[in-house]
């Protein structure tokens, strides 16, 4: 390697590393127009695309990096993750598992649970995104992604029933709750949440009931002792 392409590389890698994509993208490229077979950039490019919001130009880059390193782990998760969000599930699971020479496996249940919670994870903080700009709908669909991959992941679950609350489908939220509650009794942010949910279906002793089970569990929680009393006028 010469020493303008190392320089990019370097150069290129460092932006990459801290976060700094716009930064690293015009080193990247720069080696890829020199020389086309560095996995690394490409997977690196893809990830820059992904996070740009360019899932297609992602899985364009990613599978390039598989193709000239058929066992790049790292590559084969970032490609899984995007596949995920183009709605590929078996594709996900597909490279993963050619990446860990798991041929024989079916189903994205299949994938480690690393890979599994990440890309959970990431479906969860696209929703947040839509939450925060007010695109409701959008969040309880990626919400619904991220519990498809992570059934078991009760915070987004209780992102997810919150999000329903906020758009008045409270029936669905209710049982998004409860389902939370089954599965993870001690979770209080749930509980809490189940509380408000109640109130706003307008059963209130059942609310008071689980910000009660909070307090008792946490007798300095501040949100629960004020709907407490809140609630306690309508006794």
């Amino acid at each position: 390697m010469d020493g303008q392409l190392k320089h990019h590389l370097t150069v290129g890698r460092d932006y990459y590393q801290a976060g700094e994509f716009d930064k690293a993208t015009p080193h990247l490229e720069a080696i890829l127009e020199a020389h086309d077979d560095f996995a690394d950039v490409h997977n690196m490019l893809g990830v820059i695309h992904y996070e740009a919001g360019r899932p297609s130009k992602a899985r364009e880059s990613l599978e390039t990096a598989l193709r000239i390193n058929p066992t790049y782990t790292e590559a084969a998760l970032n490609l899984a993750v995007v596949y995920n969000e183009l709605g590929k599930y078996d594709e996900a699971k597909e490279v993963y598992a050619q990446a860990q020479g798991q041929r024989d496996t079916t189903g994205i249940d299949k994938l480690d649970s690393f890979v599994r919670g990440k890309i959970a994870n990431m479906h969860a903080e696209l929703g947040d995104a839509y939450v925060a700009v007010g695109l409701l709908d959008h969040a309880t669909k990626e919400y619904g992604k991220a519990l498809r991959v992570c059934p078991t992941f009760v915070d987004i679950r209780t992102k997810l029933g919150n999000t329903l609350r906020d758009l008045g489908r409270i029936d669905e939220a209710l049982d998004e709750f409860v389902a939370v509650r089954e599965s993870a009794p001690d979770f209080l942010q749930g509980r809490i949440h189940f509380g408000v949910t109640l109130w706003r279906a307008d059963r209130i002793e059942e609310a008071r009931a689980e910000w009660e089970h909070v307090m008792r569990e946490d007798p300095t929680n501040r949100s629960c002792g004020v709907y407490l009393k809140m609630t306690a006028k309508t006794k």
